[in-house]
C-alpha cells in the first residue's frame, strides 16, 4: 500500500536525491520541470557552501526521517552561520514558517514521487502491472475538486498523462500513483475511468501547465533523472553569471573527478587501438583566467581525454635522453587540476595547418612540470577543451 509519510525513507527515494548536484540560483523558477530530477535548488541560494549546507539538511531528512521542525532549527543556523538575507520569507515568524514548509514538503515529496517512479518502473513489477492509477489521498484538509476528478484514473504505462500528471501536482499535493494490473484496469474502464476528464491538456496561461497543475510541477519526477549530466549542466554554465559558474562548475567537478575512472579509461586506452570515445574529466572553472591569458571564451565549457591522445602521449612523449619522463595512467587524473590551477597559461600555434589555436597550461607539482596542451573546440552542442598532448619535465 502506497503511503504518504516522509518518516520511512527507502532506497530509491535517496538514490534520486543524492545524484542531484548543487544548483545556485536566484529565483525558485530558474530550473525548469524535469530539471529539477538532476538539480537541487533553494530559491535564492546562490552561493556554494551554503547551498551544500542547505542540502546535507535535506539529506539527513530524507535518509533519518528528520521532522518539519528539526529542519526549521537547522534551517535558522544555517541561515545565521553564512548570513543570508533577502530571501522570501525572512522577516517574521510566519514568513519563516511558511518558507521553510514549502522547502521542506516539497523536497521530502518530490523526492518520494521520484522514489516511487523507480520502483513502479522495475520490469518485473511493469510485467505484472502493465498500467498506473491515479490517486487522491484521503483526508486532505483542502481537496482540489480537479485532483478529485483524476482519482481512479488508470491507464497504460506510456499514456500521455503520466508525463504531465503523475503527481505531486502543486504546493503540499498529496495525490501519488501506484502500479494497476489487468483487472484493475477492467474496473476502471467498466467505471469510464479509462480516459481522463475532458479539458485535462488544457493550458493555464498563468502558469504554462496544464489546468490543476501548479507551475512547474507539470513533469513526472524521477522520470528524467538519466538525462546526460554534461548537456543539461552545459548550457547554465553558458548562461549564469561568473560567481555562480564558478559554484556550479565546482560541485559538478566533484561528481566526475574520480581519479580510478581516469586511470582505468587511460589503461584501457592504451590496451585498445579501437577506443575512441572521449573522457569528460569536468568542466572549465577558471574560465575568466583564460579569457585573460589567451582571450579564448570558455566558459561552460567541458574537458575532454581523447582515447587517441592517451596513445600520441605515449608514442611521442616519453623519455627523451634528458629531463623528460614517459607519463603514465595515473598522470592523467591530473589533467583537469593541470588547467584549473595553472601555473601559467598560453595561446600555442595550431596542431595542424587551418586548425584553431591552442592553450597551453603549465602546473608545477613538486619536482615536476606538467605541460598540457588543449584544442578549443567551438561546436553548438560540444564545446570543450580537448587535450591534444602531454609532457613531464623532471628539472
Amino acid at each position: 500500500m502506497v503511503t504518504n509519510s516522509f518518516n520511512q525513507p527507502f532506497a530509491e527515494q535517496l538514490a534520486f536525491f543524492r545524484q542531484k548536484i548543487n544548483l545556485p540560483t536566484e529565483r525558485w523558477d530558474d530550473v525548469k520541470k524535469s530539471a529539477h530530477d538532476r538539480a537541487f535548488v533553494v530559491a535564492g541560494a546562490n552561493k556554494a557552501d551554503l547551498l551544500d549546507d542547505l542540502r546535507k539538511i535535506i539529506d539527513q531528512c530524507i535518509a533519518e526521517g528528520k521532522s518539519l521542525g528539526w529542519y526549521q532549527k537547522n534551517f535558522e543556523a544555517i541561515v545565521q552561520k553564512h548570513g543570508w538575507t533577502g530571501w522570501t520569507g525572512e522577516g517574521t515568524k510566519a514568513g519563516r514558517d511558511w518558507r521553510t514548509t514549502i522547502t521542506y514538503q516539497t523536497n521530502m515529496s518530490v523526492s518520494y514521487h521520484a522514489g516511487r517512479w523507480e520502483q513502479l518502473h522495475d520490469p518485473e513489477l511493469v510485467k505484472m502491472m502493465p498500467y498506473l492509477t491515479y490517486h487522491h489521498a484521503d483526508g486532505v484538509r483542502r481537496p482540489r475538486p480537479i485532483h478529485q476528478s483524476w482519482n481512479g484514473f488508470t491507464a497504460p504505462r506510456d499514456h500521455e498523462f503520466w508525463q504531465t500528471h503523475a503527481a505531486p501536482n502543486g504546493w503540499r499535493c498529496h495525490c501519488y500513483i501506484s502500479g494497476a494490473d489487468e483487472s484493475d484496469y477492467a474496473t476502471a474502464k467498466a467505471a469510464g475511468k479509462h480516459k481522463p476528464p475532458a479539458g485535462w491538456q488544457t493550458i493555464n496561461p498563468k502558469t504554462g501547465e496544464p489546468v490543476g497543475i501548479d507551475k512547474g510541477f507539470g513533469y513526472a519526477p524521477g522520470a528524467n533523472r538519466n538525462t546526460p549530466l554534461r548537456s543539461f549542466v552545459q548550457d547554465k554554465l553558458i548562461s549564469y553569471p561568473p560567481a555562480i559558474t564558478r559554484a556550479l562548475s565546482k560541485d559538478v567537478n566533484r561528481y566526475i573527478n574520480a581519479q580510478d575512472d581516469v586511470v582505468s579509461f587511460v589503461t584501457q586506452s592504451l590496451a585498445d587501438n579501437k577506443k575512441v570515445e572521449p573522457l569528460w574529466v569536468g568542466f572549465v572553472e577558471n574560465n575568466e583566467e583564460i579569457f585573460n591569458a589567451v582571450k579564448q571564451d570558455t566558459k561552460g565549457y567541458m574537458v575532454l581525454i581523447p582515447a587517441q591522445t592517451a596513445r600520441h602521449v605515449r608514442n611521442s612523449h616519453g623519455f627523451d635522453g634528458g629531463s623528460q619522463r614517459p607519463p603514465i595512467p595515473k598522470d592523467f587524473a591530473k589533467v583537469w587540476e593541470v588547467l584549473a590551477k595553472a601555473d601559467s597559461l598560453s595561446e600555442g600555434e595550431p596542431a595542424t595547418a587551418g586548425a584553431g589555436k591552442t592553450i597551453v597550461a603549465w602546473k608545477k607539482f613538486g619536482d615536476e612540470n606538467y605541460r598540457c596542451v588543449f584544442d578549443v573546440l567551438h561546436g553548438k552542442k560540444n564545446r570543450a577543451l580537448v587535450l591534444q598532448s602531454m609532457l613531464i619535465k623532471t628539472k
